[in-house]
């Protein structure tokens, strides 16, 4: 196995590979080796130990059996080999319970390194920020989370106990041939430079394969998840063709290296064939010379060559785990280089994070361990601003909100292809501002600024009078929240996924909640009320209903300032209008920004912000805006047309 770590994705553009999640070096790697089984010292020497002390027990047949041949060959009574059989029965049980033992010890330690790894690898995760997962891709995360973690668990769960075994074979049998007579050693070893020679072609190939396999595979598993996950927009504008060709060429790309990979095992294997036949050849020569000189027994010289055939399980055991060691490898570097990211404090956070568990978008942030009191003191900030807090309540509107202040701001996704331009305006505290604007007019964009998904390249943005990038990630986290379109309703009972934005939240305040955002009615008429298990494998809610979640965790968490990014989109013309009068509800008594996927939400908002190309056009109220005549009027103009 080679000590650098792993091509991060030769098969993609540099681009590419620059957005990837990172990857571990090798020394990386082995720190946290090191730091996983540290603690985990006694139960590896018990472990090994176990096994060790069982393959010395089983070498003992070998010698057993060369006994039973050399009293056959001295023609002595059948009876005389009634002792070496009994020891022979003795051996096998000793070695079984010795076995079973060390491997269960073995499989409790790498279970016990992997579960703690997983740890390490979800709470990094978990902390990481929207815009590095968005830029990687879900694909790669994704990837990850499932094939690599499932090739570790399999390597450790399998191929450890396996090769720990094999390799204890390995040592003590060739110590078992130097005692029978130095030659036989001299004999096996003749096999070695084979061995040794394609051990190392192969792991000079097939980890740098794997890797490039791995990265192969995200990047088509990403692929798929756009093309599927946006199939009504495919379809829309006609690019089924292009997208089929994308999917194709990753799939190849995959496939490939793939093929590419099993043809290298196959020449793994014959290597290692060749390296069998030339070892037993040496010994049987060794021992038909040896023999024949009387240097050793008829039976000495069977039992050296037991030992060698003995060897060939193991021995083929060790080097075909190779290949799973290199695929794991692989694995281990891909997740090494997420669980070593920093993490951030987690002295003062919202409980999970503010925006995911709302809904599905947002700054990540990470769940403080001790939980997080019901009442969050405010903060202090700087020229007489408001203070930053959640209030302890849902009830009626109160001065709770924040204002908005955006000055200069731009941001490119790619350098030199601004999608904002010098946008500047402010929101007042407790003002509803509707952001509207054409396609690709930069909307979203601007709304996950000011979520703090994205940093701008320039300019600033203040929340109640603080820079966000001078807020504490706790702060920022309880002090804004991002609902998308794109909700997700976690499993488990309804009542536990209200509960993610407020901890201990009681049922009268869960009711109220529900109520705000018109959805008691249903979630009381559900077959078991608060108490019904939805998401996976549970209850399926319309997208109406799961909007209204994400809307009545919003009245939960009670941030100072909320941000609907079309969030009444996927509802349908039944929903939406329902949706509509639950978010205005939801919105009351904070700062709220609605991209305004119906122009009916911007026409009920107190300001309507146009963007165009990423510029500020217009702002205005709706009647002022119509009056003007100018791109909001035209706006309206054309959705009042097929509306009526």
């Amino acid at each position: 196995m080679t000590a650098a770590g792993p091509d991060n994705g030769a098969d993609l553009s540099a681009a590419e590979a620059d957005t990837l999640l990172p990857t571990a070096t090798g020394p990386q790697v082995r720190a946290a080796l090191r730091d996983l089984i540290r603690p985990r010292r006694l139960l590896a020497i018990r472990g090994f130990g176990l096994l060790l002390a069982a393959t010395a027990v089983g070498l003992l047949t070998a010698p057993l059996l060369g006994r039973i041949v050399d009293l056959a060959v001295d023609g002595r009574p059948p009876g005389a080999v009634t002792g070496p059989v009994l020891l022979l029965a003795a051996v096998a049980v000793g070695q079984g319970v010795l076995l079973a033992l060390g491997l269960s010890l073995v499989a409790r330690l790498g279970e016990g390194m992997l579960a703690e790894l997983r740890e390490r690898f979800v709470d990094r995760v978990l902390a990481l920020p929207l815009e590095q997962v968005e830029r990687a891709g879900s694909g790669d995360l994704t990837a990850r989370v499932t094939g690599d973690v499932t090739v570790i668990a399999e390597a450790v769960r399998t191929a450890l106990p396996q090769l720990a075994r094999a390799l204890l074979t390995i040592l003590l049998t060739l110590v078992g041939l130097a005692v029978l007579d130095w030659r036989f050693l001299l004999a096996a070893l003749l096999a070695v430079p084979v061995q040794l020679h394609t051990v190392r072609w192969y792991g000079r190939r097939a980890l740098p394969l794997y890797a490039r396999q791995r990265v192969a595979l995200g990047a088509q598993q990403q692929q798929l998840l756009d093309t599927i996950g946006g199939a009504g927009t495919v379809r829309a504008f006609r690019l089924t063709e292009p997208h089929l060709a994308r999917v194709a060429e990753r799939s190849t790309a995959a496939v490939d290296l793939t093929l590419r990979g099993i043809g290298l095992v196959t020449r793994f294997y014959g290597r290692l064939n060749l390296a069998e036949f030339i070892g037993l050849s040496a010994v049987l020569v060794a021992g038909f010379l040896l023999v024949r000189a009387d240097a050793v027994s008829v039976g000495t010289a069977a039992a050296a060559a037991l030992y060698f055939h003995n060897l060939f399980n193991p021995l083929n055991a060790a080097l075909s785990l190779v290949d799973d060691a290199q695929s794991a490898a692989a694995s281990l570097f891909r997740l090494v280089g997420v669980s070593r990211l920093a993490s951030p404090a987690r002295s003062v956070t919202h409980s999970p994070d503010s925006a995911q568990a709302i809904g599905t978008s947002g700054p990540a942030q990470v769940t403080d361990p001790a939980g997080t009191p019901d009442t969050v003191g405010p903060v202090e900030v700087p020229d007489g601003g408001n203070p930053v807090g959640v209030p302890d309540r849902v009830g009626p509107p109160g001065a709770t909100g924040l204002q908005i202040e955006v000055k200069g701001l731009r941001y490119a996704y790619t350098p030199g292809h601004d999608v904002l331009h010098d946008v500047s305006f402010s929101v007042a505290p407790n003002e509803r501002v509707a952001l509207v604007g054409t396609s690709g007019a930069g909307k979203t964009t601007l709304a996950k600024l000011i979520a703090g998904v994205h940093q701008p390249d320039s300019g600033v943005i203040r929340l109640g009078g603080v820079p966000v990038d001078e807020l504490d990630t706790g702060v920022a986290g309880r002090t804004v929240a991002l609902i998308s379109q794109e909700v997700h309703v976690f499993a488990g009972p309804l009542v536990e996924d209200l509960r993610l934005a407020r901890p201990g939240a009681g049922e009268d305040q869960i009711h109220a909640a529900l109520d705000r955002v018109d959805a008691l009615d249903w979630v009381l008429a559900l077959p078991d009320g608060l108490a019904t298990v939805v998401g996976d494998g549970g209850h399926r809610l319309t997208p109406a209903q799961e909007q209204q979640l994400a809307l009545a965790r919003l009245v939960l968490a009670a941030p100072p300032i909320a941000i609907l990014d079309e969030a009444t989109a996927e509802a349908g013309s039944v929903g939406a209008r329902l949706l509509e009068t639950a978010a205005t509800r939801a919105l009351r008594g904070r700062t709220g920004l609605v991209v305004a996927h119906r122009l009916t939400q911007a026409a009920e908002a107190d300001r309507i912000i146009v963007l165009d190309a990423g510029r500020v056009a217009e702002i205005g109220t709706h009647h002022d805006l119509v009056a003007a005549q100018g791109r909001y009027a035209a706006l309206w103009s054309a959705w009042a047309g097929t509306r009526g």
